[in-house]
């Protein structure tokens, strides 16, 4: 710990040293008076001091066009109260909110500390520029994953092992944390929001699913039905007991809180590598789509899961998942082989993009426009995509299939 002190009190010299460097040379520029000594050729009659020229005026009507153009090019770079000045090259995931705010989790995976932060952009344009943020703030640990909870909490997952909650202010440029809790005994992977919003889980590497209840900040339950690190969980819409999680032993787990044996394990024979990712499909209760390491994507039925529907997408493992708001919702996914795909209900690819130059780690569809898809990753790039909109969603044709 003294090394580190050290180094900072270090670099905070250095930095002082820099900044009277910069003042004396712009005195030097500026023609300061020189350090007092002898004259060395003093002149006896100096003549007639001259005047001073007016300063020049600008011409009439250029202060008003100044002003015009400083507002056409978009609002000031200013970094609101106890954001962060730098934000961290790793993304690891986006969420739009109802509104159209974008909130982003970012984390330093290659510096001496493992921080992380928040950041929310009521612009998401604007996004990843730290000075053009609504709110941001400094984690102590790196954000392993996150997301909305109701219009201001932020539900994370952080690689200290802590389940964290924050909140925005009622003016939103200030993030409050709320509770930290150290519940699990490694990093915790995923998070998600039950429905209802009360509740909510989490799934951590130290094998660990944890039902948790906002209000009370307290555990409700307990499972280690994994014995490896669990890498997704996902909540069912409309059902407050029911969620997804899946891990590293190769075991997809289908949870119902209310039953005494709450896990039952999923065996779907379309992926036969380790699972990484879950996602409910948002129509359908007994639907979801599940994301392998060797990049295949099937769309799997709770009640008959030899029957998936499968194909493969990606040539490296799939982080992520992310179904449209149409009638028949499109999927989107990302993977560690930098891309984003998105598919329609026959898993028939409609959109590809490789613009990525690192793993691809979050993905959030517009609430706004239904065919921009928003994907963020560790090559700290946020890229808007323009995805084609089917013939029959464009026509207002109900392509939900019965």
């Amino acid at each position: 710990m003294a090394a580190a002190g050290g180094s900072r009190d270090g670099a905070g010299e250095r930095a002082l040293s820099r900044e009277e460097a910069v003042r004396a040379a712009r005195e030097h520029v500026g023609g300061a008076a020189p350090a007092p000594g002898p004259d060395p050729d003093p002149d006896p009659d100096p003549g007639p001091a001259m005047e001073e020229p007016p300063p020049e005026q600008p011409p009439a009507g250029e202060e008003d066009a100044d002003a015009e153009d400083a507002a056409a090019a978009g609002p000031e770079w200013n970094i609101p109260p106890n954001a962060p000045a730098c934000m961290e090259r790793h993304l690891e995931g986006a969420h739009y909110r109802a509104d159209g705010a974008l909130l982003l989790g970012a984390s330093g995976l290659n510096g001496r500390c493992w921080a992380g932060s928040l950041w929310v952009f009521a612009d998401p344009r604007r996004a990843p520029s730290e000075g053009f943020c609504t709110a941001g703030v400094q984690t102590e640990a790196g954000v392993a994953d996150l997301c909305w909870v109701a219009d201001r909490g932020i539900l994370v997952a952080s690689d200290s092992g802590a389940v964290e909650l924050w909140e925005l202010d009622e003016k939103e440029t200030l993030i409050v944390n709320k509770f930290c809790k150290y519940e699990h005994d490694d990093i915790v992977m995923a998070v998600a929001v039950l429905a209802g919003s009360t509740q909510v889980v989490s799934g951590g590497r130290d094998f660990c699913v944890k039902v948790w209840d906002l209000p009370q900040q307290t555990v409700l339950h307990s499972y280690r039905a994994h014995s490896d690190a669990v890498t997704c969980v996902a909540s069912c819409p409309g059902k407050d007991t029911v969620f997804l999680s899946c891990a590293e032993d190769n075991r997809t787990l289908l949870w119902d809180t209310r039953c005494p044996k709450p896990a039952t394990r999923i065996v779907c024979s379309a992926c036969n590598h380790l699972p990484t990712s879950v996602m409910w499909h948002p129509h359908k209760s007994d639907i979801f789509a599940l994301g392998d390491e060797n990049g295949t994507v099937a769309l799997v039925d709770t009640k008959n899961p030899d029957s998936a529907l499968s194909s493969t997408v990606h040539a490296r493992n799939i982080t992520g998942f992310a179904f449209s708001t149409h009638s028949s919702p499109l999927l989107a996914s990302i993977s560690e082989d930098c891309s984003v795909a998105v598919l329609d209900s026959d898993l028939s690819e409609v959109f590809r993009s490789r613009s990525h130059q690192d793993f691809v780690k979050g993905l959030s569809w517009s609430p706004s426009d239904n065919a921009l898809l928003t994907t963020v990753g560790w090559d700290h790039q946020v890229l808007h995509h323009t995805v084609p909109i089917p013939t029959a969603e464009a026509s207002g044709v109900n392509c939900v299939k019965e």
